[in-house]
């Protein structure tokens, strides 16, 4: 069985894509025609796979060649793999910091107020979950608690799970919200919290079976991915030295 945990997680930032765009294809099977011609689908449990393209990304210094050479080296072939971010800053239930969504608060100092010595301090994530009740591989259900939301899953988010089973960094939507509790409050991670329980349904089902207490993430999800298939990733050179590449990544199995 392939593993597929720590794998390195592909630089989105650094890549500034002009668009990027998330699909599950493969979610059924067509079960053939009736008499009017019409397709009748029938569920395919377990399926659905996880695509994602980043259009135009910005190869404009030498650092940007080297690392899409470096991508093209590692992921040609779709046999190698690397984690995709999601990116869903703008429409995910984050807190705002004057009117931007801010999913991540980062230079964070440490408990004497001080930062590391490059400046930098830590990172934490505004909006994060987790899993209520054990729920088990190709599970279309999953229970969670949200902790920090800016308002309530209403019709899907995107969230990752990192499966340290085997599977690695997953990515999951709901398609509908079948429970929803009111709100309430916790210490977690040291400080009081306030969250709302969810019973949500999943596509893809889960890739690996969890438990009680798995952390979900809401920041920047992201899943295992290498790239689709017949797609490569050539190494190009534009006059005046400015490039814009497409990159083409489905969900790893």
């Amino acid at each position: 069985m392939a593993v597929y945990i720590n794998q390195p997680t592909l630089a989105a930032n650094f890549l500034a894509p002009v668009r990027t765009s998330y699909d599950v294809t493969g979610s059924s099977i067509d079960g053939g025609r009736n008499g009017v011609g019409e397709g009748q689908t029938i569920e395919m449990s377990g399926g659905g796979i996880v695509t994602a393209v980043y259009e135009d990304c910005k190869i404009k210094d030498p650092e940007h060649y080297e690392y899409v050479n470096w991508l093209g080296a590692r992921l040609n072939g779709g046999f190698r793999f690397i984690n995709v971010p999601i990116i869903t800053d703008w429409f995910g239930p984050f807190p705002k910091i004057g009117r931007l969504p801010t999913p991540i608060v980062s230079s964070i100092p440490h408990s004497d107020g001080s930062l590391f010595s490059d400046t930098s301090g830590y990172s934490q994530a505004t909006v994060y979950g987790k899993v209520l009740e054990d729920a088990a591989l190709n599970a279309g259900i999953l229970k969670i608690r949200l902790y920090g939301a800016n308002r309530d899953i209403r019709w899907s988010e995107w969230f990752s799970i990192y499966h340290n089973g085997g599977k690695g960094w997953r990515a999951y939507r709901n398609w509908d919200v079948l429970e929803k509790s009111d709100a309430g409050s916790e210490e977690d991670g040291g400080a009081m919290r306030t969250f709302k329980d969810y019973t949500l349904a999943l596509a893809p089902p889960l890739r690996e079976a969890v438990t009680v207490g798995t952390r979900v993430e809401f920041a920047r999800p992201m899943f295992v991915a290498k790239f689709k298939s017949e797609f490569t990733l050539p190494s190009v050179v534009e006059a005046f030295f400015v490039t814009q590449q497409t990159i083409q990544f489905v969900e790893a199995f």
